[in-house]
């Protein structure tokens, strides 16, 4: 379940206030911590004062200076915060904002003790100016703690998500892959009877028994899931998904240019080669989908084009398509952080190609995206 419109936006913005505050507070108390204690340190050698404290001016000071590099550190991780929050589900959100809501009372509530006199201390022995150096040294170990903890949280449970949508594809994608076997395998034992099925056609020819010749035609093609210029790059599971994804692109009225060659001698899984093409295409598709309807009325029609083979001792896929111009910032940051809704799919191919030891290389020029993926042949993973 998902918000949506307004809602969603609102509910995304309080969270990420939430943990910012969060952070910039425990931030802003270990800064304080450690900036205090410098500064009792060097009043006590380098002013040569037995036992030194802060005046009022000064504890001001302290506090602003904390805060604004507190405020600065938080600041320069704004785009990764920016990308955690992106686009996750309300239960994400809630079960991300509550304890950073506890820990928040628990510094407010800290603070407040402090204030009027609850610090650490030693056993009363070491007299006001350690006892001052012990409290500022609890408190920073207890907020850098705090701070470590808190960033832990936030970022592993943003990794938790994308790790459950990779999953969660793998099994699309298994179960996609299964059911491309059973077409293969209907296709497979059609062509196996087709010179039955001649026999019974010239039968039913010969009767001139033409709407009984059509039936069985229709029923033929329904059975193996017949199309014209099937592809055949010597990998079924290959096949039936270059054949789907065609079909979805001549019914998005994408124009498709396909030459794919898979080596016998490549050892990649036909799983992991399955990931490949499949969450590659799909993005193709998705992007062509999303070009104004302008451009189609202008004769600019979208267009994917799919090139793979050997090349010298490795498989090289390279596929280009037509994408929105105005996306192309999207794709690179998405690219770079991990976008929710863009960079999913690319994550599951990023896994693929270092399972095998491979390479992949994006561009985008012109209102092409061009993505090339080059694999060793032998197909060793690491």
């Amino acid at each position: 379940m998902r918000f949506s419109g307004r809602a969603q936006q609102a509910v995304r913005e309080a969270s990420m206030i939430v943990a910012v505050v969060t952070l910039v507070t425990l931030a802003d108390t270990f800064f304080t911590s450690l900036f205090s204690c410098l500064g009792l340190v060097w009043k006590h050698t380098a002013g040569c004062v037995e036992v030194p404290f802060f005046a009022e001016q000064e504890i001001k000071l302290l506090e602003w200076v904390s805060f604004a590099v507190a405020a600065i550190a938080v600041c320069g991780m704004r785009k990764r915060l920016k990308a955690v929050f992106q686009g996750k589900s309300w239960i994400w959100y809630a079960v991300l904002t509550l304890p950073l809501l506890v820990m928040e009372t628990v510094i407010y509530m800290a603070n407040w003790g402090a204030s009027y006199g609850v610090l650490f201390r030693s056993n009363g022995n070491m007299g006001p100016y350690y006892d001052q150096i012990f409290s500022h040294i609890g408190w920073g170990v207890l907020s850098g703690l705090s701070l470590f903890a808190v960033g832990v949280y936030v970022f592993g449970m943003d990794r938790i998500y994308l790790e459950q949508k990779k999953a969660e594809q793998y099994r699309m994608q298994a179960a996609v892959y299964q059911t491309l076997e059973e077409q293969y395998s209907q296709a497979k034992r059609l062509r196996h009877d087709l010179k039955n099925h001649v026999l019974a056609m010239r039968g039913l020819w010969e009767e001139q028994a033409w709407e009984k010749l059509g039936d069985y035609l229709r029923r033929m093609e329904d059975s193996a899931q017949l199309g014209a210029n099937e592809e055949a790059t010597g990998n079924r599971a290959v096949d039936a998904l270059l054949c789907q994804k065609r079909k979805t692109a001549e019914e998005k009225q994408i124009a498709w240019e396909c030459d794919v060659q898979i080596p016998r001698r490549c050892q990649i899984n036909e799983f992991d080669l399955c990931v490949l093409f499949g969450n590659i295409l799909d993005n193709a598709l998705q992007a062509c989908g999303r070009l104004p309807g302008e451009e189609h009325g202008q004769g600019l029609q979208p267009f994917i084009r799919v090139q793979a083979g050997a090349v010298k001792s490795c498989f090289l896929l390279e596929v280009k398509n037509s994408m929105n111009e105005a996306e192309k910032h999207v794709a690179k940051k998405a690219e770079k952080e991990k976008l929710q809704g863009h960079g999913i799919g690319l994550l599951n191919v990023g896994d693929v190609v270092r399972e095998y030891n491979g390479v992949m290389k994006t561009e985008i020029h012109n209102g092409v995206y061009d993505i090339s993926v080059l694999l060793p042949l032998g197909g060793d993973r690491i």
